[in-house]
Parts: structure tokens; sequence; C-alpha cells
């Protein structure tokens, strides 16, 4: 029976540590450079892990990962801040592999500025 215990334990490890590991990729991004965008927003979600728009900005469609809702709650970004239709300022890493993706560093919204990490 102990036996059977440590093998669900580990197996419950292991598979978070793979959850973590996949979850958390932030060194697809490159950080050597910070990109600045302004734009408009098409799409919204305020969910979990990450929240993420889609923005318009520069002719082309960005895809915007944010922090996780609670964090930017907690900084004072409400969901209503980054509804569809509003105009907001990006600042954070683009993706290497996927050009149009960029994890924010940072968000302005409105005549406030929300730093997302």
């Amino acid at each position: 029976m102990i036996t059977v215990i440590k093998r669900i334990i580990l197996s419950c490890l292991l598979l978070n540590l793979g959850l973590a590991h996949a979850h958390h990729g932030w060194s697809e991004y490159d950080q050597t450079k910070t990109v600045k965008l302004t734009g408009t927003i098409t799409q919204s979600g305020y969910e979990h892990p990450h929240g993420v728009i889609k923005l318009n900005a520069d002719g082309k469609s960005w895809t915007i990962v944010l922090a996780p809702p609670f964090r930017m709650e907690n900084r004072g970004l409400s969901k209503s801040d980054i509804a569809n239709g509003s105009q907001v300022t990006v600042e954070g890493y683009i993706n290497r592999s996927q050009p149009d993706e960029l994890r924010a560093e940072r968000i302005t919204a409105g005549s406030k500025t929300v730093e997302l990490r």
C-alpha cells in the first residue's frame, strides 16, 4: 500500500514539474530588446494562467501575454481597463519563434501604467 501511495505522489510531483516548466517558458522571449506598441484591443482575455489580449498596432495583429488576473487586479488593472476597443500601450519582449507575440512587462491603459512582472 505504501508503495502505491509513493508512486501516486511521485507521479503528481513529476506532472507538476512538467506543467510548471511548460507554463513558464519565458526563455522563448528575447529579453535583449524591449518593444513598445500602442494600439487598439480587438480581443481581451482576463483569465488564468495569464491574461491575453489581441492588439492592432503598427499595421499588425499582435498577441500580448499579460500577467495572471490576480496580479493585474492587485496592481490596479481591472478587466474593464483592457476591454475590447480600448487604446493601450504595452512594453515587453517578442517571442523568438512567434514574432507576432509579445510578453508584456508593463501596460498603460488610460492614465495609469501598471507593472506586470
